[in-house]
């Protein structure tokens, strides 16, 4: 069985060397204990428990997965004696404020830690993932009751926590949902309905659950501003801090997936369950967002994640086996056949993972940089200076949703195609890193949804293109510095056109939404996937600088790494970016080309 190798020295590369973290958090109240020091120790800390824990669970908890019984769920062998570990390391406060327990780390520290994590075993990562989220939602929209009786718990890892939104009926379309909450004369609700798909909806890794649920007041309004935000816990809590009597929610029965199978994946129940509103009434959406933005970016890892882990075991695969020889001649003169690594077209695979893992985790450590920001304004009580940052950080969530997982998923299939007919067999797990990903794609709302909030929402309904003025500007301003450097110069001068091309895109479509209303629509993914090739060519083309800086100062014991660095960056430039221009034309393309066959005549008799 291939092993993951938690990539410390790309890592710290993007840290240290391209985003200047040790600064970053020198200016973070959060960050006075982020010290780089400290900040190695707790990566290697991570990376040791990723690579000698969390992977050797990954395969055999995908071949036993989870089982239902009598309303509980199991999670597969291993999974439990792994998580309290987790919690024993304190991981689950490690970006957690220290009045609940937490170690008070900046949130990027988090971001960091589910990287590793994730890549070496993601359904694992899904349980105390989804806790963070939901702790992020009390955090935020909680009164001080609530705060006190959950978060320290669910800090501790005692207490794990989900969120409870999708419904038989609806999924995205949140207006649709039924379940209901009626007021009890003590100030508790009860609440019943069914919720489908839920993340580590139930499982054995902590003694209670605490799910965070969208339900209706009695006479609210239709839609989704009639909708409210309830805390439902598995268990109610006791006045001392521990677990009470049974909740009425219960695991109905469990998904039968296409992957993430020793993630438990359930129907829930809630039955007069007792629930305790959080935020306002009939503001519950809004608060929601607060996860579902944590979601989002937690999901966008698994874009990263998958594209790392195939690429580490096909580099592997193709430095090992070999088949025929190099169309230059032989290379391995003294064997039968050269190996895989020799083959031009394993090359271009092989490449096309290294430039979405790396440039992907760019994108990823650049965002979380704002999230720091963003967090620390909230929590200074500063919501301006706060929302500032959620602008920035709102515009590039989509992106970083639907391009990376999109990406991702295209990088775990380029490894199964480098093993060819091995890759297809169970045995050799890449498979497996395809089954997986394909559900990043999907959760925390579709590729196609984070198209229509980039577009329609932030784009052109919130700003006016001003989101694409801003981030392109900020783009701009590098790419102009990078003109007086021979080897940086084509990717400056790409940039340029980029950012300028971006604008006018952005402007020829709001001016023919004008017109046709459905242009948003149908542009929409073609604009996602625009941005994040343009998106992530900015992340190439800073660390391609960064690069040839340590290149020319010399005396460097990375040589290697940074030629590696600079190889890629031209790779991506010359071979995957000229996608972008693909993109281009087709979101210009008119609307009738999709909309004009009368829906009808889209189906066939056979």
């Amino acid at each position: 069985m291939p092993v993951y190798k938690a990539p410390l020295r790309d890592m710290k590369f993007l840290l240290n060397e391209v985003f200047d973290y040790p600064a970053h958090y020198a200016s973070l109240p959060s960050g006075e204990n982020a010290t780089p020091d400290i900040v190695d120790a707790i990566l290697a800390e991570c990376a040791k428990f990723s690579e000698q824990v969390l992977s050797p669970l990954y395969q055999s908890g995908d071949e036993e997965g989870c089982t239902l019984a009598d309303g509980e769920v199991k999670t597969p062998s291993g999974y439990k004696e792994a998580y309290d570990q987790y919690v024993m390391g304190g991981w689950q406060g490690l970006s957690a404020p220290e009045e609940f327990g937490g170690h008070g780390l900046p949130a990027s520290m988090g971001l960091l830690k589910q990287e590793m994590m994730g890549t070496a075993n993601w359904p694992f990562s899904m349980y105390p993932g989804l806790s963070m989220g939901a702790m992020n939602t009390i955090y935020l929209h909680g009164s001080d009751e609530q705060k006190q009786t959950y978060l320290h718990p669910m800090t501790e890892g005692r207490w794990a926590g989900t969120m409870c939104l999708t419904e038989p009926q609806c999924g995205t379309d949140l207006g649709q949902v039924k379940t209901k909450a009626e007021p009890q004369a003590d100030g508790s609700y009860k609440v019943t309905g069914t919720k489908i798909f839920i993340s580590s909806g139930d499982h054995d890794l902590t003694e209670n659950i605490v799910h965070i649920v969208l339900a209706r007041l009695p006479e609210a309004p239709k839609g989704t501003r009639g909708i409210s935000l309830f805390i439902v816990p598995k268990f109610l809590p006791n006045p001392d801090g521990g677990k009470g009597e049974r909740n009425g929610v219960v695991c109905g029965s469990l998904e039968k997936k296409m992957g993430i199978n020793a993630s438990a994946t359930c129907v829930l129940n809630f039955d007069d369950a007792t629930g305790y509103l959080i935020g306002p009434e009939n503001e519950g959406l809004e608060c929601m967002f607060t996860f579902m933005n944590t979601a989002r970016i937690g999901t966008a890892i698994q874009g990263v994640g998958p594209a790392e882990l195939s690429y580490q075991w096909a580099l592997a695969y193709a430095r090992e086996r070999r088949s025929m020889r190099s169309v230059s001649g032989k290379k391995d003169p003294d064997q039968v056949a050269d190996r895989l690594i020799h083959h031009a077209d394993v090359r271009r695979m092989l490449l096309t993972q290294k430039a979405i893992a790396e440039g992907g985790r760019a994108m990823l450590y650049d965002a979380a940089r704002l999230a720091d920001h963003m967090v620390e304004a909230h929590a200074n009580g500063e919501p301006e200076k706060a929302d500032q940052y959620d602008d920035k950080l709102g515009f590039l969530t989509p992106i970083l949703k639907g391009f990376l997982t999109e990406l991702g998923n295209e990088a775990a299939n380029l490894g199964v195609q480098v093993f060819g007919g091995h890759g297809y067999i169970r045995e050799h797990g890449m498979e497996q890193i395809v089954r997986d990903t394909r559900i990043a794609t999907l959760y925390e709302g579709t590729t196609g949804i984070q198209a229509l909030d980039l577009l329609g929402r932030k784009v052109l309904l919130m700003t006016q293109g001003g989101a694409v003025r801003n981030f392109t500007y900020r783009v701009a301003n590098f790419a102009r510095r990078q003109l007086t450097d021979k080897r940086l110069r084509p990717f400056g001068v790409e940039l340029l056109k980029l950012t300028g091309q971006w604008n006018l895109l952005t402007v020829r479509l709001m001016l023919a939404a004008r017109k046709d209303r459905e242009m948003v629509s149908c542009a929409a993914h073609d604009f996602l996937m625009y941005s994040g090739y343009v998106t992530m060519a900015y992340m190439w083309a800073r660390m391609a600088a960064v690069a040839q800086q340590k290149l020319r100062d010399g005396g460097e014991d990375s040589e290697a790494f940074y030629r590696s660095k600079l190889a890629t960056a031209e790779f991506y430039y010359e071979r995957l970016l000229p996608r972008a221009q693909a993109h281009a034309s087709s979101m210009l393309s008119p609307s009738r080309n999709l909309m004009q066959t009368p829906a009808e005549e889209l189906a066939f008799d056979i």
